[in-house]
């Protein structure tokens, strides 16, 4: 039998570089598991990455069609059995709601419910570990990549908080695309016990410049939060630090949202173009804010703030300009009808899955032959509002 307490000491205790074989010498011992793999989610949500010795040697396990990718996308224990008569066990890595990956455990014999149980936990307390393992060794995020991320996408990527959260109140899950060369498209959030505050940006222009001017934005909203300053007041000093930097030739448009978990009273900032949607009892419509500047653009520029309301059930969908500027075969823009169809056939998927199921809608719209309008980045932010008991 495994004795948790035991493994997790022993988890917590190993190099960040070395907690892989330290669970499988343990697993060995304790639970006869005659192999441990360790399979990291791709940028893309496509692929699941073999943690293994570099230049990779492993083959990468599609999320579709497939038993680990079954762990992954349903976060439940999968036991497949293998036409040898061997026998995997695979357990979602996951850390407060975000998707890190698949453990998988080789078995001789079925296990028993107290033991899958008892796997499930240590693959929480893998998640965790890797989390803070990242701090100190490139393994795990190496291993994520299917392929090389531009230096823009890059940037990026390590602006983010994650790509999911759960809470009792709320459930969030956020995806970029194209996820290997994304521009300036980003979100943040920030959870308290009270507040949620969550920012949708969109900076202008590509590479590079883009991805530095994302930078300062996040940064100095983060700076701004984090003094616990009024949202309102956030937005005006990340205007500034933008403005101060561009003098108005470069800015930013950004969604702000202050979300109280008491209550789901909204305090929102909205200055520029990522839009929001909202789905309630089925019925998908856009919520409509008055539009203020972006950020950075003049010197100066007020905010304020605007208010609604949500109810429990209510699923909250931010979005892009990279979202619209897709043609269609026929050279048509992925319109308001085309965006709130594929909100609304997204309504019995959990928010984590809504992102990747509304950028894959996008790339089955593309033209794919003809490219009628400027490539750009897109992004897709759920949140889904359970309320407070």
């Amino acid at each position: 039998m495994v004795d948790y307490p035991a493994v997790e000491r022993l988890l917590r205790a190993a190099a960040p570089h070395e907690l892989l074989d330290v669970l499988h010498k343990a697993l060995g011992t304790s639970a006869g598991a005659t192999g441990v793999q360790l399979l990291m989610a791709d940028y893309g949500l496509m692929r699941l990455q073999p943690v293994s010795v570099l230049p990779y040697t492993n083959t990468p396990v599609p999320v579709h069609n497939t038993a680990p990718g079954r762990a992954f996308g349903a976060q439940e224990p999968h036991l497949e059995q293998h036409e040898d008569g061997t026998l995997s066990l695979h357990l979602p890595v996951s850390v407060r709601g975000d998707r890190l990956g698949v453990l998988c455990v080789a078995l001789p014999r079925p296990p028993e419910p107290e033991l899958v149980a008892t796997l499930a936990e240590l693959a929480g307390v893998l998640a965790h570990e890797i989390t803070v393992a990242e701090r100190d060794t490139d393994l795990y995020v190496q291993a994520r990549r299917a392929e090389r991320l531009t230096l823009a996408a890059e940037m990026q990527w390590q602006l983010l908080p994650g790509r999911a959260c759960a809470r009792p109140e709320f459930s969030l899950g956020a995806q970029l695309e194209p996820a290997y060369a994304v521009h300036g498209d980003n979100f943040d959030w920030s959870a308290s016990a009270d507040h949620l505050t969550l920012t949708v940006s969109n900076g202008m222009g590509e590479g590079i410049d883009a991805a530095l001017l994302t930078n300062l934005a996040i940064n100095a909203l983060r700076n701004a939060r984090r003094a616990g300053i009024p949202l309102a007041d956030q937005a005006m000093l990340a205007d500034q630090a933008i403005f101060g930097q561009y003098h108005g030739a470069k800015h930013v448009a950004a969604l702000l949202v202050r979300l109280n978990l008491a209550d789901g009273r909204a305090e929102v900032v909205d200055a520029g173009s990522p839009r929001l949607w909202r789905m309630r009892g089925g019925e998908v419509r856009p919520v409509e804010f008055e539009a203020q500047l972006p950020l950075g653009m003049f010197d100066g520029t007020p905010y304020v703030s605007q208010h609604f309301e949500l109810e429990a059930g209510d699923r909250l969908v931010f979005v892009t300009d990279g979202v619209y500027d897709v043609a269609s075969q026929q050279g048509e823009r992925y319109g308001e009808r085309a965006l709130a169809k594929a909100i609304a056939a997204t309504r019995l998927l959990p928010a984590t899955h809504v992102p990747r199921s509304l950028l894959q809608e996008l790339v089955g719209y593309r033209n794919p032959t003809q490219i009628t309008v400027a490539e750009d980045d897109a992004m897709v932010v759920c949140l889904d509002w359970h309320g407070r008991d």
